[in-house]
């Protein structure tokens, strides 16, 4: 595989919280390779209910942030420091309007390299995983876009979230 996706910051507590998230990484995995086995396509189901489990968080986000869907409260309710240090992330930017993130580590990536997928998997995957940010953005009347991810082999993943 030629997709480099090594933590910096390895304490026990952050070890602890990306296990939690590569767990969930697992089951995504897992539940698209049995509807492989069984003769079902993923891509005609799991992009859409993952995207429809990120419109029912970013709901949810979006009376936390405040009604105007400002991404100042995007940021505030699901970028705080406790995910900036999982995903060693650092905040770009952050107005009413955008929110660029870089993420330099991904445990969902991490849970699918442990099971053997191959670069185009990660990236299938990871497209999927993404639906579910591409909901949130959709309930803070943004676009999300991804210049570049991790799963790709970039070494770094660029989450731009943008009110056009």
């Amino acid at each position: 595989m030629s997709v480099v996706n090594e933590p910096k910051y390895k304490n026990g507590l952050l070890q602890a919280i990306r296990e939690q998230l590569e767990h969930r990484a697992l089951w995504m995995y897992l539940l698209c390779d049995e509807a492989k086995k069984k003769g079902l396509d993923p891509e005609e189901y799991a992009p859409a209910a993952i995207k429809r489990c990120g419109l029912y968080q970013g709901a949810n986000l979006v009376k936390k942030g405040g009604k105007d869907q400002s991404l100042k409260g995007l940021k505030k309710a699901l970028f705080g420091k406790p995910a900036q240090l999982v995903f060693e992330m650092k905040i770009l930017r952050c107005t009413d309007d955008n929110l660029d993130i870089d993420f330099h580590y991904c445990p969902l990536v991490k849970a699918w390299q442990r099971q053997g997928c191959s670069d185009e998997e990660l990236c299938r995957l990871c497209d999927h995983a993404m639906c579910g940010d591409r909901g949130i953005a959709e309930s803070f009347g943004c676009q999300l876009e991804l210049p570049k991810t991790i799963a790709k082999g970039d070494g770094v993943c660029q989450i731009r979230f943008v009110r056009k």
